[in-house]
């Protein structure tokens, strides 16, 4: 993929840094993405400006020559690391062959991201190198305007997402209800303490494992999703558990990775299994309305504070608290109105009360909600993408409470 580096490089300019460096595996994203290499141990990135080099194993070497964005790649032998580990133990011995490297390619002062492992800096600070933190996320900035590949596969990514969310709809859907109100499918009810051959309760766990199922038929997984009922939905990241039940607010919260290109999508709605009650359905399209004024005030150059501003708006006209009336309340609008979306699931832009300028390219989410464990959670998410004119949605999913 083409990518512009040009805030990087803006940055080692005003720092006087010879070179950013990365020391971390593929589940760092700034890693992954600035490497371009997708490798489970760490290894070292350095990015001078003019090349782009990494220091990799013996076992990655080959790999990284052919799959990573690198101009140059070195292997650890070449700086006779196990000698030097068996000499001076592993922690040295890499700190040292690590400087070597940047000697070679002309780097006396590195700049590092502020999760750069703190035994390495001081390493590399012992064997003469000047390590200086990056406080401003620079590779953070790159990552948030998305290139359209990049965009293409989190389009991918959500697409799996609806398919994945009908699968769960459908499942709350076609459930009975007891006359405990506790939903019910036929299935392993053996499982559940029932009679084997009879329906089961459809629990939050069930309907996970049909998200997780057809997710993965399409390409994508996630360590965790939410499915919560009831009062659990009134803590916004309660993962749900036990058995759903009819007219209470299930919140259906999930946000893939595809496996091929990592990237993420989001996207939540909220069902109910027939009638709610009224509290429920008022705070559904309440929060429908705080949904739609966000997106309105979404254009390039609006801030991602504006747009929280809108949600928030729409609540307190309401009369219900956010964090912007009352900052210690537990009850109404308890979250930001979003995030970023991409290599990692909530990254750059913000969409809060110190959100900034939004820009074409940025991939956000938009998800009021209301919360209250008398009454339940209500949260209704898209994702979209800032365009020179307005947004895309990148959300094909209808918007809808009772499910029958």
């Amino acid at each position: 993929m083409t990518r512009s580096l040009a805030a990087l490089d803006a940055r080692l300019d005003s720092t006087g840094a010879d070179a950013y460096c990365i020391e971390a595996d593929n589940a760092d994203a700034n890693q992954l993405y600035l490497s371009g290499f997708d490798a489970p141990d760490p290894f070292l990135t350095a990015y001078t400006g003019d090349e782009l080099a990494l220091l990799v194993s013996g076992l990655e070497y080959g790999r990284a020559r052919t799959e990573s964005d690198a101009d140059t790649v070195a292997r650890l032998s070449t700086y006779d690391y196990q000698r030097r580990a068996a000499e001076a133990g592993q922690a040295t011995a890499l700190s040292g062959v690590y400087a070597d490297f940047l000697a070679d390619l002309g780097v006396d002062s590195a700049l590092v991201p502020e999760r750069f492992p703190l035994g390495v800096a001081d390493g590399l600070r012992e064997a003469g190198v000047a390590v200086g933190v990056d406080r401003d996320g620079a590779v953070e900035t790159v990552r948030a305007t998305k290139r359209d590949e990049e965009l293409d596969a989190v389009r991918r990514a959500q697409a799996a997402n609806e398919a994945a969310m009908a699968a769960a709809e459908a499942l709350i859907a076609d459930a009975d209800v007891r006359e405990d109100g506790t939903l019910v499918i036929a299935g392993d009810g053996a499982a559940d303490g029932d009679d084997a051959d009879g329906p089961a309760p459809l629990t939050s766990e069930r309907v996970r494992e049909e998200i997780e199922t057809t997710l993965l038929r399409h390409g994508c997984a996630l360590d965790e999703t939410i499915v919560a009922c009831g009062a659990d939905a009134a803590d916004p990241h309660d993962r749900g558990s036990g058995p759903l039940r009819a007219g209470e607010p299930v919140i259906v919260d999930i946000f893939p990775r595809e496996k091929s290109s990592k990237y993420h999508a989001d996207m939540t709605r909220t069902f109910s299994k027939g009638e709610p009650s009224d509290a429920v359905a008022e705070r559904f399209e309440l929060t429908r309305e705080a949904l739609s004024a966000a997106l309105d005030a979404l254009e390039p150059g609006a801030t991602g504070a504006e747009v929280h501003a809108a949600a928030c708006d729409v609540y307190e006209a309401a009369g219900c608290p956010t964090l912007r009336s009352d900052p210690d309340t537990e009850t109404g609008f308890i979250h930001s109105t979003g995030h970023g979306v991409g290599l990692d699931v909530h990254e750059r832009p913000s969409v809060n009360a110190r959100g900034e300028e939004l820009r074409p390219g940025h991939v956000i989410t938009v998800e009021p909600g209301l919360y209250d464990p008398a009454v339940g959670g209500v949260r209704i998410e898209d994702i979209v993408a800032v365009t020179e004119d307005g947004y895309e949605n990148l959300t094909d999913y209808p918007v809808e409470l009772v499910v029958e």
